[in-house]
């Protein structure tokens, strides 16, 4: 199940790059079509190895294809909360 904090731009950067189709994109980071489809719908969460990949891919920068937002993240703002807490 995917991260509702990590989004993702892989399917702009797909079509900002030629069109490149879902299969051309698993082929060249050896994942499954559904994997793509998966990621694009925000189902699944890569791997930090195959996020890495996209962007190379892409040839951009990791942060263009991949966007954490800590203010969504429940761990993050657990984290927050005891730390203002403590003060």
């Amino acid at each position: 199940m995917a991260k509702e904090f990590i989004s993702n731009t892989i399917r702009k950067q797909r079509f900002m790059n030629d069109e490149m189709t879902q299969q051309q994109l698993a082929d060249a980071v050896s994942v499954s079509r559904q994997t793509i489809v998966a990621m694009e719908k925000d189902k699944y969460s890569p791997s930090l190895e195959l996020a890495f990949r996209i962007a190379h891919v892409f040839k951009v920068p990791f942060d263009e294809v991949f966007q954490y937002d800590a203010e969504k993240d429940p761990l993050w703002t657990r984290k927050k909360k005891r730390e203002t807490v403590q003060k």
